[in-house]
């Protein structure tokens, strides 16, 4: 693995949230002030989610006081404590960048109906337990042993045969009645 790819895997959260853009969420931000630590929570609409891996943002614009915010967040930054799905909304473009000129309830998304509030997860890598190995014992002479060749991986093929059973039955011939005659009477008519 690249030195690079490795110091990113390091970094990864094991499991993130499903980002959906239209959706309203609540994510739970660490802030420092100080010697200080607290948790903040900042409420919004999901307008847009870019990038992947480590690299993966999403920002989230809420209206406070009338001003609209916007706040863009790192998904795998440790930062970032949790992000709590509100409400499912409908949208059918990937960025909601239109929501900046409107005001009021026109700034928000139409819920999807029927749809379930879920905190889904995406598993991004998973925690890898390695199982101890049982070494088996063979016993075998030393004198008897030959020099260990390099192993070869083979793979055993197996071939079906496969016959089709095909019964051969007799054709009938069917005669067929000149067709000259018919054309020799339409004449006479």
């Amino acid at each position: 693995m690249d030195i690079i790819k490795s110091i990113e895997h390091k970094q990864l959260k094991n499991k993130i949230p499903e980002l959906k853009v239209g959706n309203t969420v609540r994510v739970h931000v660490r802030i420092k002030e100080g010697n200080k630590e607290r948790i903040q929570v900042f409420e919004g609409i999901i307008i847009k989610v870019q990038g992947g891996g480590v690299n993966q943002t999403f920002t989230v614009r809420k209206i406070s006081y009338g001003v609209g915010v916007e706040k863009t967040f790192l998904v795998h930054s440790p930062l970032v404590e949790k992000v709590e799905l509100v409400r499912v909304g409908r949208a059918r473009r990937a960025r909601l960048f239109y929501l900046r000129d409107r005001v009021g309830k026109a700034a928000k998304t139409k819920e999807q109906i029927g749809a379930r509030i879920e905190d889904r997860e995406i598993t991004v890598k998973e925690d890898l337990t390695e199982e101890p190995v049982q070494e088996v014992e063979t016993e075998v002479p030393v004198e008897a042993a030959p020099e260990e060749a390099p192993s070869v991986e083979t793979e055993n093929v197996t071939v079906q045969e496969t016959v089709d059973t095909v019964k051969e039955e007799p054709v009938e011939t069917v005669k067929e009645e000149p067709v000259k005659e018919e054309k020799e009477d339409k004449k006479a008519e």
